[in-house]
C-alpha cells in the first residue's frame, strides 16, 4: 500500500469552512489517501463530494473530550453512519480509565462498536498523552474485548501527541490483527515512516499533501 493510502487526511477545526472541506476531498481524491476525517457536521457533504471514489468518510465520536455518555456516542455513531460515515474515530471515557473503572470504559467503546457494527470500522482515541504506560495498555486491551478495529493515539486537541514509542507499546498490546493509528504530530514523510516501523497501520494527519510532495508540514495535528 502506498503512503497516501494510509494516511487519514484530516480537518477538524471548528472554523473550518465549506471551501476547507472541498478542498479537504479534493486533495484526497488526487493523492489517494484512505478518507477524510472531518467532524459529523461534515460527513454527508464529505460523502457526497466523494461519491463514486475509494476515499472513505471517517468522523469523530464523543470528540475532543470524550465525556459524553454511551448513549450519546452511539447515536452519534449512527447518524454519522446515516450521512454516510463509513469509519468513526471515537474519543474513550478518559476520566473513568483513570479511575480504575475498566468496566465503564469497556461499556463506553461497545457501545460504539454495536451501533457501527457491519457499517463502519471504529478506531479508539485513548489519548496517550493523558496516560501512563500502564492506562495505555488496559485501554488498548479494552478496545480490543471491545471489538473494536483500531486503537488511536490522539485527539490533536490535548498537547502531545504520537510517539514512536506509544506505537510500539500500542501494536505490542493489542497484537497482529487490530490496526494501529498514530495521530498528533505526524508532519512529514520521516514521521510517517518511523511510526509504520514501529508498528502503525494507519496514520491520521493535516499535512498529509506537504507529507506526500516530502515536504514538512506545520499543522499540530
Amino acid at each position: 500500500m502506498s503512503i497516501a493510502g494510509m494516511i487519514d487526511h484530516t480537518l477538524l477545526r471548528s472554523d473550518a469552512t465549506t471551501e476547507d472541506i472541498k478542498k479537504l476531498t479534493e486533495d484526497a481524491k488526487e493523492y489517494g489517501f484512505a478518507s477524510v476525517c472531518v467532524n459529523p457536521a461534515w460527513v454527508a457533504y464529505s460523502a457526497e463530494q466523494l461519491a463514486g471514489t475509494k476515499v472513505k468518510v471517517c468522523t469523530v465520536i464523543g470528540f475532543p473530550l470524550g465525556a459524553s455518555t454511551s448513549k450519546t456516542k452511539a447515536y452519534e455513531t449512527a447518524d454519522a453512519i446515516d450521512s454516510g460515515a463509513t469509519e468513526v474515530d471515537m474519543v474513550i471515557n478518559i476520566g473513568a480509565l483513570k479511575s480504575g473503572d475498566d468496566n465503564t470504559v469497556l461499556r463506553d467503546i461497545q457501545a460504539v462498536v454495536d451501533a457501527a457494527a457491519g457499517k463502519a470500522l471504529v478506531k479508539v482515541i485513548i489519548e496517550t498523552s493523558l496516560l501512563s504506560d500502564e492506562e495505555k495498555v488496559t485501554a488498548c486491551r479494552l478496545a480490543v474485548q471491545a471489538g473494536a478495529d483500531f486503537v488511536k493515539t490522539s485527539t490533536g486537541f490535548q498537547g502531545g501527541g504520537a510517539t514512536v514509542e506509544d506505537i510500539a507499546l500500542m501494536r505490542r498490546t493489542v497484537g497482529p490483527d487490530v490496526g494501529v493509528k498514530a495521530s498528533g504530530g505526524v508532519r512529514s514523510l520521516e514521521d510517517v515512516k518511523r511510526m509504520i516501523e514501529a508498528g502503525a497501520t494507519r496514520i491520521g494527519a493535516s499535512s498529509g499533501v506537504q507529507i506526500v510532495k516530502g515536504e514538512q508540514g506545520s499543522s499540530a495535528y
